[in-house]
């Protein structure tokens, strides 16, 4: 087992490491969302084991970390971060909050791609088979205008940012 520890716990962090990085980036820039969503999300999760092989590993040069200000500067400045995004969505308020705590453009953008190929031929004051013959050139299969945005781009394989480029082109 010890033959396995020094072998392959710190090569695995830093290969998931790099996947998740890599994936991280794309997710926030919104490129690829559909290809990058999921396999950051459960490679992610794997990271977990390999972490604590590692930490298993090199638990004694551990300690010494943990004895050191530093450490415990890095976990507060790590918590204080991560507690900028959880608290406004935890209180529910903040300035431009919609439901949830969310920012209110983000859930005016869940609403609008909740709504049909119909409906939204409707807002953007084009025909609804002009609407339908830009999404299928664009690779999406519109079967009815009742189907949602979000479930189209979701059977087409694509994000809901990659047909919103489509909507707003469709003028």
């Amino acid at each position: 087992m010890l033959s396995f520890l020094n072998r392959y716990a710190t090569p695995l962090i830093t290969g998931l490491f790099l996947v998740s990085l890599i994936s991280g980036v794309a997710l926030f820039f919104h490129f690829g969302s559909s290809y990058f969503h999921s396999m950051h999300e459960w490679l992610s999760m794997v990271l977990i084991v390999p972490f604590v092989l590692h930490i298993w590993k090199n638990w004694r040069p551990m300690l010494c970390y943990f004895k050191r200000p530093a450490f415990a500067v890095s976990m507060v400045a790590s918590l204080i971060a991560a507690l900028v995004f959880v608290y406004p969505v935890a209180t529910g308020g903040g300035e431009g909050a919609g439901p949830g705590g969310r920012p209110a453009a983000f859930a005016l953008v869940q609403k609008v791609m909740g709504a049909s190929v119909g409906e939204m031929a409707a807002v953007l004051d084009v025909p609804e088979a002009t609407l339908t013959a830009k999404l299928e050139a664009a690779g999406y299969t519109v079967a009815s205008g009742d189907v949602s945005l979000t479930s189209l781009a979701a059977a087409s394989g694509k994000s809901e940012m990659e047909i919103a480029a489509v909507l707003v082109a469709a003028k």
